[in-house]
């Protein structure tokens, strides 16, 4: 059966958790979908773990669209969501509905997120009435990264955790679908997951939310330049995949591969006949 957003609200609903992970290919989207996963962001976090820049403030629209599209293509009942990169929505709202509409008719995304709180809620509700889902994204949001000062934990104290509850409320009001939770104390989260009546999904935020978010390479140990504290790994495929990158390496040069399984056969009469010709 396929995801949608009406599958978000009914698992907030009926106190089930929500499970969505990242994906940017084609080859990956189709392992997640077939192995049941509710949604697939196609995170700007493909900046770092694909293109292997130092942020996500360098992916452009059609970063987004290319692996988007790509995703589309392997994900039949997966909820595709597509991140609205850095200046694609935050230089008008006439830009964010474009985008989102570029994301949705170009790269065949279900949905797009972008980060901010309060001060992007003409965006997303422009875009809503658009008829495009959106997915909002506050605490660590990584595009802020500069005005952040780095990569830390956010609403730890009063006044910004304050801050955290109205911003959840207003993204709320203003018509998203769903709020992704990014390192943010566990408990506040929750009450943050609470205050509101759509799903939450946390990184970094506990398991008081309505669902949680992994990017792949991190929960099976692929991407080793930055290892969050959040992340958990469920399967050393990283190491898995350099021994086979070795062993595959060993045996070219040893000339082990190819072996006759692999190779295609031709008679020898024939073979012979093009010596003789020459």
């Amino acid at each position: 059966m396929s995801n949608t957003v009406l599958t978000f609200k009914e698992y907030k609903l009926n106190n089930k958790k929500i499970s969505m992970l990242t994906a940017y290919d084609y080859s990956m989207a189709k392992l997640m979908d077939e192995a049941g996963v509710n949604a697939i962001l196609v995170g700007d976090s493909l900046g770092m773990v694909v293109l292997g820049y130092e942020d996500t403030l360098h992916v452009t629209m059609e970063d987004m669209i290319h692996h988007t599209r790509a995703v589309a293509r392997g994900a039949k009942n997966t909820l595709i969501i597509s991140d609205m990169p850095f200046m694609s929505y935050q230089t008008s709202v006439y830009d964010a509905v474009f985008n989102a509409g570029r994301l949705v008719k170009e790269g065949h995304a279900n949905a797009v997120k972008l980060e901010g709180g309060s001060v992007v809620c003409p965006q997303i509700k422009a875009i809503v009435d658009a008829s495009i889902p959106v997915m909002g994204h506050i605490g660590l949001t990584p595009q802020s990264i500069n005005a952040f000062g780095g990569f830390k934990v956010q609403g730890k104290s009063e006044e910004a955790a304050r801050q955290l509850i109205d911003s959840a409320k207003a993204i709320e009001q203003a018509g998203a679908f769903a709020i992704t939770l990014e390192c943010i104390p566990a408990k506040l989260a929750e009450l943050i997951s609470k205050s509101i009546s759509i799903p939450t999904i946390g990184i970094g935020a506990g398991s008081g939310c309505d669902g949680q978010v992994l990017v792949y390479q991190d929960m099976l140990s692929m991407f080793s330049d930055l290892t969050p504290k959040f992340a958990k790994s469920y399967a050393d495929i990283g190491a898995q995949m350099k021994a086979a990158f070795r062993k595959y390496i060993e045996e070219v040069q040893s000339g082990i591969f190819p072996a006759d399984e692999h190779c295609f056969k031709i008679e020898d009469a024939v073979i012979e006949k093009l010596y003789g010709g020459n």
